[in-house]
């Protein structure tokens, strides 16, 4: 009955500020959990969350069912008991997801929940967010609506949804939702904003995606920084042509033209010493290591934060080996 309910209530714009982990937390407290452990005594959850993880823009009922959907599948996908394991972290999408033809780039939060179990087969997965699909065999009972409550919460949610399984070895969900920016400002920072708030130095931001200029460009400029943001890496080496800048953030992967790396390189030929730092949805690759050969910064995984982001620019400009200082 409350898996119709939440289908029914599907389509109520996600407009709630909402963190993910503390949901996932609430749920770990819950009498529904409790009763979960109960039934299934030989199962034990584990957690590794993000302590830095940004909101998203969300329905908490909804995202609280969909937890709680995830995990009871987990649980009785492992008839002999096991470990079901939930993770959260910020990501950076810039590369299809499978299933889906048209993917937005961006700032997104990953959500895994994991078992040890019985495994989907190819093409039981092909039908698992189905209504009313289940099969005893692959560990679901209860109405089938529970992975349906799960497809439609991303469908609303602006976000995407991946599954990994092996038969014999466990499954993997994969959950992306769409950060939002939204009360990041009023988070309470692990330092206090004073000791890392610019003094109106020029940052010239390089990214290749609008939505990302703009939200560097708001935090910046929210850090007392000055911001010309451009959105190439031949745009950035035209730009320093005639002007200067105090520091560059630049976004290592940018297409077409230019990637972070030769953006740098070239500006070097003209101005040498030119401090930046260096940010990617990507991990640290080896442009990332050259860059910082030539002289880089620290590099910022993105999505990043606005303490991340300070600190590291603060760093960067006060720092007194770099050839600019």
């Amino acid at each position: 009955v409350q898996d119709l309910l939440t289908l029914a209530r599907r389509g109520i714009a996600a407009t709630e500020v909402a963190n993910l982990n503390q949901i996932i937390k609430a749920y770990l407290d819950s009498p529904e959990c409790d009763k979960l452990k109960e039934f299934h005594p030989g199962v034990s959850i584990e957690t590794d969350l993000d302590t830095d993880l940004l909101n998203i823009m969300g329905s908490p009922v909804h995202l609280s069912k969909t937890v709680m959907n995830l995990v009871s599948n987990a649980a009785e996908a492992m008839n002999t008991g096991g470990t079901i394991f939930i993770s959260t972290r910020n990501t950076y999408i810039d590369m299809p997801v499978k299933g889906y033809e048209d993917v937005k780039e961006g700032d997104y939060i990953l959500l895994e929940v994991s078992d040890s179990g019985i495994g989907i087969s190819p093409e039981d997965i092909r039908r698992i967010f189905e209504p009313f699909y289940s099969k005893k065999e692959m560990g679901r009972s209860g109405t089938g609506l529970g992975m349906a409550v799960v497809w439609g919460t991303l469908k609303d949610h602006g976000g995407y949804v991946d599954v990994q399984s092996t038969e014999g070895k466990g499954t993997t969900f994969f959950l992306y939702f769409p950060v939002t920016r939204r009360e990041l400002i009023e988070t309470t920072p692990s330092l206090p904003m004073t000791t890392y708030m610019g003094n109106g130095e020029l940052i010239l931001l390089v990214d290749d995606v609008e939505e990302q200029r703009e939200i560097g460009s708001e935090i910046l400029t929210t850090l007392g920084y000055s911001v010309i943001s451009v959105p190439s890496g031949e745009a950035a080496v035209d730009y320093l042509k005639d002007h200067s800048a105090d520091l560059m953030v630049l976004d290592m992967i940018m297409a077409p033209g230019i990637d972070g790396f030769e953006t740098y390189r070239r500006v070097l030929q003209f101005r040498p010493g030119q401090k930046a730092i260096i940010v990617s949805g990507f991990s640290e690759t080896r442009h990332v290591k050259g860059a910082q050969r030539l002289g880089a910064g620290p590099y910022i995984k993105k999505p990043y934060t606005l303490e991340k982001i300070g600190i590291a620019v603060k760093q960067e400009l006060e720092n007194p080996t770099s050839p600019n200082s």
